[in-house]
């Protein structure tokens, strides 16, 4: 357990990083024009990598983890995980206040908080399931610790979610400049929005540790948490609005990065 918790605090401490990173570029690409079509170009390619991950670093694990535990239907839990993550990601949604870029009004219950604010809860949602997913694949590392492909498709998760972390820290700093914040509120934003990822990893591996036979349903559910954010949030964000190939383009390629590290370290 000590071990998946250390192997999980330096993995979404790299993420942190990242997302904090990201959020500098605010001080580089402060022009308003710059910022939106910046933006298009992070939020696609945060949604690829999410995407691709889901598949390759939660779904098929989970899938070969219930075959590995003579699951006779082993298609279960990656199936009733996955509809519960987007169930909860749903509830969420509707129950925690924030804004989206671009929108006119907030969602979720009724609130008074500023739209600054709104918009960056609107973002840490989407760390939150990357926290989850990180943590729960070096859980799952340590239960096979005998197994070097088991770290090596956690580290490489961990490192296709520092990659778009990059862009998608950058994606909270810009669309909060566009809002009228200050460049030096809307880094400080930014990196605030990434503490999430460190904290939700780390109590995934909590829980895992004390539900080992429900390994294949979380990573599931994690998979779903992801998706339901990539399609609820990231790609009609990349879009803005309207028809862009840049937003398209940018998919593809977080996509198809992660993809190759998965198979490549994995």
């Amino acid at each position: 357990m000590s071990q998946a918790v250390l192997w999980a605090a330096a993995g979404t401490g790299f993420t942190f990083l990242m997302t904090s990173l990201g959020s500098a570029t605010i001080f580089m690409l402060h022009r308003r024009a710059a910022a939106q079509f910046w933006q298009r170009i992070f939020l696609g390619f945060a949604a690829g990598v999410m995407i691709a991950a889901s598949v390759w670093s939660l779904l098929l694990p989970a899938i070969e983890e219930a075959e590995a535990a003579g699951s006779a239907l082993p298609w279960l839990p990656a199936v009733g995980g996955f509809a519960l993550g987007g169930v909860f990601m749903l509830l969420v949604d509707s129950l925690l206040p924030h804004l989206h870029a671009d929108a006119e009004s907030p969602e979720g219950l009724p609130s008074s908080l500023r739209r600054s604010t709104l918009l960056m809860a609107a973002v840490t949602l989407h760390n939150v399931p990357e926290g989850m997913a990180l943590g729960l694949s070096f859980a799952l590392a340590a239960q096979h610790s005998a197994d070097p492909a088991a770290i090596s498709t956690a580290v490489a998760l961990a490192v296709g979610m520092g990659i778009q972390n990059f862009p998608e820290g950058a994606a909270v700093s810009l669309p909060l400049y566009r809002e009228g914040v200050s460049v030096g509120k809307a880094f400080g934003l930014g990196v605030l929005s990434g503490v999430v990822e460190p904290v939700f990893g780390i109590l995934a591996v909590l829980v895992a540790g004390s539900l080992t036979g429900l390994m294949p349903w979380l990573l599931a559910f994690a998979a779903g948490t992801m998706i339901y954010v990539v399609t609820e949030e990231l790609i009609p964000e990349a879009h803005l609005g309207e028809h862009s190939h840049i937003g398209t383009v940018s998919v593809m390629a977080g996509f198809l990065l992660m993809m190759l590290l998965d198979v490549a370290l994995g």
